[in-house]
């Protein structure tokens, strides 16, 4: 939302008409007042303030021990409070509320995304192997493509919905999932469904992957070393909190095994966004928005500009740790933004075709995913 259409928003409560500035006259109202700096700070403060405040109390939530054990993390704390406070008292403040909402799921979105770079290295990359490349490419585009002739064709989901879903399970789960919203042009109830779909079934890998590596090593069905489990655990498993979590089956090295072939997943967002934005423009019909010319997602070389950066280790260590704060608070804000903007009504609409392809995604990373590391190891060794 512009700051033009922001402010008309804001003029339509007092009953005062907002007209187009003029050339030479600045923005303006019908009275003729500018409309200052200071103006526009109270068109957007009382949304920011109150997405802002959702964010901070689902990052403290985060740390507590329950939902640290259980890889709850602030993100789907704060779509979570987002979507019960939007069904509930959010209609009383929204006419005053709804611009600094918008500004928090569109632009402080981006610049989430932007300094979620601040969480990687290039040696992250290189510390895996070529091999560990290999296999989070493989997984990420056989997942995506699933998920978009799944979904499409044989489901008959909206390629929205169905490109968010695979998104958000083949990459980094909620974050992926709003990055891509931008690309494909996604509503909000779009979003909160894909992500509604990561956090059932990314819960759910936290529970069934520790199960099967144990079962496996008792029964020799799987012959997986902590390192192969870690590989496996961080090229499959959708949230970084939810990888923490199930690589902890495999102890310590198979849990930073994990974490670190997860990063290079999540590193992959960038060049998937370009693609998907490419394509999107090649396929769309001639004479089209989307088929006026393709537009790279600026906040995909922001994110890939940071971690390059980062990965020079010129910044002081306190200085990245307080960018990678308020990265998570400024996703959090986005998601409790997007949670506030979501209908209980829209989600019954979509119905239970969501997570139907959820867990298809989810049993095709568990079983394929299996299947790639293994064949891939094997092809090495």
């Amino acid at each position: 939302m512009t700051i033009q259409k922001s402010v008309r928003a804001a003029t339509a409560a007092t009953g005062r008409q907002y007209t187009s500035p003029g050339p030479a006259s600045g923005r303006s109202d019908a009275c003729g007042a500018s409309i200052n700096p200071y103006m526009r700070a109270r068109v957007f403060a009382p949304g920011l303030a109150l997405t802002g405040l959702i964010a901070l109390v689902a990052m403290w939530i985060e740390q507590l021990s329950w939902p640290r054990a259980h890889g709850i993390s602030a993100l789907t704390l704060a779509i979570g409070a987002g979507m019960l406070i939007g069904n509930t008292v959010y209609g009383h403040v929204a006419t005053v509320a709804e611009t600094g909402v918008a500004l928090s799921k569109g632009q402080l979105l981006r610049l989430g995304i932007v300094l979620y770079g601040f969480r990687l290295t290039i040696s992250d990359m290189a510390s895996v192997g070529w091999l560990g490349v290999v296999i989070d490419a493989v997984v990420i585009s056989s997942t995506f493509a699933l998920a978009c002739i799944l979904g499409t064709r044989v489901l008959g989901m909206d390629r929205g919905t169905a490109m968010l879903i695979g998104a958000g399970s083949s990459i980094c789960g909620a974050a992926a999932v709003i990055a891509t919203g931008p690309v494909v042009r996604a509503r909000a109830e779009q979003v909160a469904v894909a992500v509604a779909t990561v956090v059932v079934f990314g819960t759910l890998a936290m529970i069934l992957y520790p199960t099967i590596y144990r079962l496996g090593g008792e029964y020799g069905i799987s012959n997986l070393s902590a390192t192969g489990y870690g590989v496996f655990v961080g090229s499959t498993v959708h949230e970084v909190a939810q990888v923490v979590v199930a690589g902890r089956a495999g102890g310590p090295h198979a849990s930073d095994v994990a974490v670190i072939v997860k990063m290079v997943r999540v590193m992959m967002l960038a060049p998937f966004l370009m693609l998907l934005s490419a394509w999107m423009m090649r396929a769309a019909p001639r004479g089209s928005v989307r088929g006026a010319g393709f537009i790279i997602p600026w906040f995909a070389i922001g994110f890939l500009s940071v971690a390059g950066v980062n990965s020079l280790a010129v910044l002081p260590d306190t200085v990245v740790r307080h960018m990678m704060l308020l990265d998570q608070w400024l996703l959090a804000a986005a998601m409790a933004g997007l949670g506030l903007t979501t209908h209980a009504a829209s989600l019954h609409k979509a119905g239970l075709k969501p997570l139907l392809l959820g867990a298809v995604l989810f049993a095709w990373l568990l079983g394929g995913g299996y299947a790639i590391n293994v064949c891939a190891t094997n092809l090495v060794g």
